[in-house]
């Protein structure tokens, strides 16, 4: 594609303004998480999610060895916990050390301050170019019934990411 059809998509893209989400993923004693931006339902029956983690990503590492994958809505209320998943790395930091949270199916962390979450079944594993498609049969789901204004891609564009895409 040429460089003004790249810049022509990147600015469609711009326009969007995504849902972004916390995902968690434990292997062992290894616990991960990290604001992904990249993820949507992908199926209605049987009920499937596919989150896309970046191969550069100190998460991404640890769900490669995961069965389950922990993905979390933030309400803005909460904005602080989005930002610090998003812009620490596992590589460094402990990311759990700062916030509450407890074990979900298979381990898989579950952050106590969102909004709604669900843990899935990582059922397939697949290239996605930079990122690596997880596709997820969940198997656990909590959602507070009141409404909410999510985290999304405008309330962190902003962001230093603890690590590139």
């Amino acid at each position: 594609m040429s460089d003004d059809r790249v810049a022509a998509f990147e600015d469609l893209v711009g326009l969007l303004d995504y849902p972004m989400f916390v995902v968690t993923a434990r292997a062992g004693d290894r616990l991960g998480g990290c604001l992904v931006g990249f993820a949507t339902q992908s199926s209605i029956n049987p009920p499937m999610f596919l989150v896309g983690l970046s191969r550069k990503n100190h998460t991404f590492s640890i769900a490669q060895d995961a069965t389950h994958l922990g993905v979390h809505l933030v309400s803005r209320n909460e904005i602080d916990l989005a930002r610090w998943f998003g812009t620490q790395t596992g590589d460094t930091v402990d990311k759990f050390e700062r916030c509450r949270w407890h074990e979900g199916p298979a381990g898989t962390p579950i952050l106590d301050a969102a909004g709604a979450w669900f843990v899935g079944a990582i059922t397939e594993r697949f290239d996605l170019g930079d990122h690596v498609g997880h596709l997820l049969k969940p198997v656990a789901a909590h959602a507070t019934g009141r409404p909410h204004t999510w985290v999304s891609f405008t309330d962190v564009k902003d962001l230093e990411p603890g690590h590139e895409a």
